[in-house]
């Protein structure tokens, strides 16, 4: 017997469909909720719901979509999966080195178990921590998964919800956490019914991606239930450590108790109830230090967020590019203020914006924001995905590395960064709604004819070989000039974990200067010098109190008693 329950507050009848049979659901005296038992009904029952005598609709709560988003929705048992987890006691956050992949593109085969295959590379590189990009189930086979509409299934093409677990389960038997991707600022267009459930979206605001979830308007108290069940779900029953919310600058709530600040108690609630640490980490861009303060002092109290000033900083000066929101950057000096400051406009004027932007940081710790050089935005958004591999010599991908992974910040790096991959990282998608599919593939190319490109050199999302060029080459791992970017990587996070002073992350902690017309940068962190010379000279710079060489980008180093001299695009590590 399994129990069938729906929130659908607005109407007058619900079914739910079984095997084939229907049956007529009781309603709840209050919350909008439907019920029933259905008797000979277990595990793997293909169901869904009919709400006034209207098509059958999967499960809005579906934990199962064996046959995809038009599919019927299938029971579940977690309790039958055999963990293997239980000596696990989650991640340390403040020595966390994340790792962000795509299960679709990790592996050839792009499922949960191929995946497995190559936890032990991260291990070895020196990772604590991956970070899985959205596997809720989507349109399709393939795609990033920023447009799912059965949020509570694992994607039947990556190997649906025991794959998930196998996954999770054998990254915490390598020591490594897992944090996973989800969406709560929109669904995707193919396959969402939500809307004929409950009030689950509104028109009193817009997002990028059409309309706003309601967290704060009438019948929102259902919706906010929605997402913030979805949270615990994934800690509760696929023993994830964390969960990274995407965009929440998009999800708006007026209300007096944000949706964010709502789940961060539930989710701290569970915390204590597990034993042990679970993290929410956010993706903003307002630059918005009241993600990760604590309610004492006005903030949501999350674990961390995104920072991308730093990111865009250290890409605009290594590249060169100045084009979009990247005409607020280019500078070293730049590079030098995100490291102290976190963000380079913390109430600053924005020439992009046309406006001030952000707030200050202050004195929060530093581990409270990632630091990265790459993830799937800043590659994927690009007209053909290029990596920095493909923007930058090596040498300047062993200074960018440098800055990164010795940074106050938590660090994060991409599938495929440790090694400079030659692949791009391009969006793709496999809607199999013909009109849908031709939309998107439009969309994306109007989208770059505004900054000049051809439309035959946009790749098209739909078509195959734009996810077939996405995936990772392994076999380049031991080619040159890949193997000496791995080395390098390994190098750094190795010294990383070996070096006290690049564990603090107190503001205090962090001194940089840079020039921008020698084009050299200097960061002091714990009695620990990183050197860096972007300039098309050898430059010698003072390093009073940090004479001894423990790592550098290139052999052609000199160091002397108070000073050190670097080659063009090098960088050198001295205590």
């Amino acid at each position: 017997m399994v129990e069938f329950a729906v929130w659908a507050p607005e109407h007058r009848a619900v079914d739910v469909v079984v095997d084939g049979r229907s049956w007529p659901l009781e309603r709840d005296a209050a919350g909008g909720w439907w019920r029933r038992n259905v008797l000979g009904a277990g595990p793997g029952s293909r169901y869904g719901y009919s709400v006034d005598d209207g098509p059958v609709r999967p499960d809005p709560r579906s934990p199962w979509q064996p046959d995809g988003v038009e599919g019927l929705s299938a029971t579940l048992d977690h309790s039958s999966f055999a963990w293997s987890d239980g000596a696990w006691r989650g991640g340390h956050w403040p020595s966390t080195v994340l790792y962000e992949l795509h299960i679709g593109t990790f592996t050839p085969e792009g499922t949960f178990d191929a995946a497995i295959g190559h936890l032990g590379h991260l291990v070895a590189l020196g990772v604590t921590a991956v970070e899985v990009l959205p596997v809720a189930e989507a349109s399709g086979e393939r795609g990033w998964g920023y447009d799912g509409v059965d949020l509570w299934a694992p994607h039947h093409a990556y190997g649906g919800p025991d794959g998930f677990k196998r996954f999770v389960d054998a990254a915490h038997g390598c020591g490594l956490a897992v944090v996973l991707d989800v969406v709560y600022n929109h669904l995707g267009p193919a396959g969402n019914y939500l809307s004929e459930f409950g009030p689950y979206f509104t028109d009193r605001y817009s997002t990028p991606w059409g309309s706003a979830i309601n967290v704060d308007g009438a019948g929102s108290d259902g919706v906010r239930g929605f997402i913030i069940d979805n949270a615990c779900m994934w800690f509760a029953h696929y023993h994830v450590d964390g969960l990274r919310l995407d965009a929440v600058h998009a999800i708006i709530d007026q209300s007096a108790l944000h949706i964010l600040e709502e789940m961060e108690g539930a989710v701290e609630a569970l915390s204590i109830q597990m034993g042990r640490p679970l993290w929410l980490i956010a993706e903003s861009d307002r630059n918005d230090p009241s993600l990760v303060a604590s309610p004492e002092a006005g903030g949501f109290g999350l674990t961390a967020t995104w920072s991308d000033d730093f990111h865009h900083a250290l890409h605009a000066a290594l590249t060169g590019e100045r084009s979009g929101y990247y005409e607020d950057f280019g500078h070293l000096s730049q590079v030098a203020r995100a490291l102290q400051r976190v963000y380079v406009y913390g109430r600053d004027f924005s020439p992009h914006r046309g406006r001030h932007h952000g707030r200050p940081a202050g004195a929060l710790p530093r581990r409270r924001f990632l630091g990265y050089m790459q993830n799937h935005d800043q590659i994927g958004n690009r007209a053909v995905g290029e990596r920095s591999a493909a923007l930058l010599p090596t040498a300047r991908l062993k200074v960018a590395a440098a800055l990164v992974l010795t940074a106050p910040f938590v660090p994060m790096l991409f599938q495929g960064e440790e090694w400079g991959a030659s692949t791009p990282w391009q969006y793709f998608t496999n809607h199999s709604d013909p009109e849908l599919g031709s939309a998107v593939s439009e969309g994306r190319r109007r989208e770059f004819a505004a900054f000049g490109w051809a439309p035959e050199d946009v790749p098209d999302p739909q078509d195959p070989r734009t996810r077939e060029r996405s995936v990772l080459r392994w076999d380049e791992v031991d080619e040159e000039p890949h193997r000496s970017v791995l080395a390098w990587h390994q190098q750094l996070l190795m010294l990383r974990r070996a070096v006290p002073g690049l564990a603090t992350d107190r503001p205090e902690d962090t001194e940089a200067r840079a020039n921008d017309v020698e084009e050299w940068l200097q960061v002091r962190r714990g009695g620990l010098l990183i050197s860096a010379n972007l300039s098309r000279r050898r430059r010698r710079l003072e390093i009073a109190g940090a004479t001894h060489l423990v790592a550098a980008s290139s052999p052609d180093v000199s160091v002397g008693d108070t000073w050190l001299e670097l080659p063009p695009d090098s960088v050198a590590l001295t205590v």
